[in-house]
């Protein structure tokens, strides 16, 4: 086992640091804050099995990290799975041994409402750890370093290009007319175009000229290279373009995609993983896998009224490290999406208060 600490001025800027150098397997074994000459900085130890390390740009060319541990010659190929399983016994290990006593009341009574709502062993020792070194500290500033809020609008999304990515089936379609139509009419004199990606595969092509015809949008089809290169060469005309893509089939991955019909560099492009919250936990867990590039940038729930938890929404937030940019609600396309932000997001995990103008309780 290989131990490290990494320090950063936040949180988040140190879990960069241990994902950048240990990678997506790493353990968080202990977060803290600590002052030094500058102020105030976030500290976390964290452990990786050598055998599990994917080589990275820090590690030499005979096959020694640079900090320090040999790497195998070969890894077997059925090691990410064992190494996740070793990780989750030590986690089950690790929980009975968190004393809640150290913590202030409130605080008790947050992180249990947590593990009613099923967030993930992980997420709760990284809770656990924040809390234990201020127990008078609020739990929800802690719980936005677990998920982050970057609303959707364009003053802050100023990419052009936006892929809306996911599963099949969660809402890709609807969520991508229902954020152009706000854009619309958020900027009326804007030149938004929808795009459908999916070759003739389903029905959302259909869905979204249709919108398009009624609200003023362009639309464009674009599955292939060679499409979406004519489409590019237009692009200049628009201001934003919002493109459908279909879900993954097979062990394609979301890299690979981009990269067939030609955005995968050089682009100014925003991708945006669409999920529902009622997966199972290896279901997101391989969702992560094949979803992760550098092109995707946040997640947008969908659903929300279908769902009778929404400790997935942590969950996911800590596999994927990006922010929740939007929550999807209901079936109409008027007031059903808004642009995430933190008191949404845990009045809908604490109190199960749907977001936008709705009060009523989720399911």
């Amino acid at each position: 086992m290989h131990v490290k600490t990494f320090k950063g001025i936040d949180a988040q800027a140190a879990l960069a640091k241990v994902k950048a150098e240990l990678g997506d397997e790493a353990i968080i074994l202990n977060t803290k804050t600590v002052r030094n000459a500058a102020g105030k900085c976030c500290e976390i130890t964290a452990a990786i099995d050598p055998r599990s390390a994917v080589p990275t740009p820090r590690q030499q060319a005979d096959g020694r990290e640079a900090t320090g541990f040999p790497l195998p010659d070969e890894t077997p190929a059925d090691w990410a799975c064992e190494w996740r399983q070793i990780k989750d016994q030590l986690m089950a290990l690790v929980k009975p041994q968190l004393n809640m006593d150290e913590l202030s009341p409130r605080q008790r009574v947050a992180i249990k409402y947590l593990e009613r709502e099923e967030v993930d062993t992980q997420v709760l020792l990284r809770v656990f750890l924040d809390l234990k070194a201020d127990p008078e500290r609020p739990i929800l500033p802690v719980l936005e370093g677990v998920a982050p809020c970057y609303g959707f609008e364009s003053k802050k999304w100023q990419q052009k290009f936006h892929v809306f990515a996911g599963p099949h089936g969660v809402g890709k379609t609807l969520s991508l007319i229902r954020l152009a139509l706000r854009e619309k009419h958020a900027r009326p004199k804007s030149r938004i175009c929808v795009v459908a990606a999916d070759q003739g595969q389903g029905k959302g092509r259909l869905v979204l000229r249709h919108y398009a015809d009624l609200a003023g949008l362009a639309f464009r089809e674009a599955g292939s290279l060679e499409e979406m290169q004519e489409f590019l060469k237009e692009s200049e005309t628009f201001d934003m373009a919002f493109i459908d893509l279909p879900g993954l089939c097979g062990q394609t991955t979301l890299a690979e995609r981009l990269d067939a019909i030609g955005l995968a560099n050089g682009f100014d492009v925003a991708a945006h993983l669409v999920l529902a919250p009622y997966f199972a936990p290896s279901q997101y867990a391989q969702i992560a896998s094949r979803y992760a590039c550098p092109q995707l940038k946040s997640l947008i729930w969908t659903k929300l009224d279908e769902a009778c938890s929404f400790g997935a929404l942590l969950n996911m937030a800590r596999l994927t490290e990006l922010p929740v940019s939007a929550l999807s609600f209901g079936p109409g396309l008027k007031n059903s999406i808004v642009p995430a932000q933190s008191d949404m997001l845990w009045r809908l995990i604490f109190k199960h208060t749907l977001p936008g103008n709705h009060a009523e309780q989720a399911a």
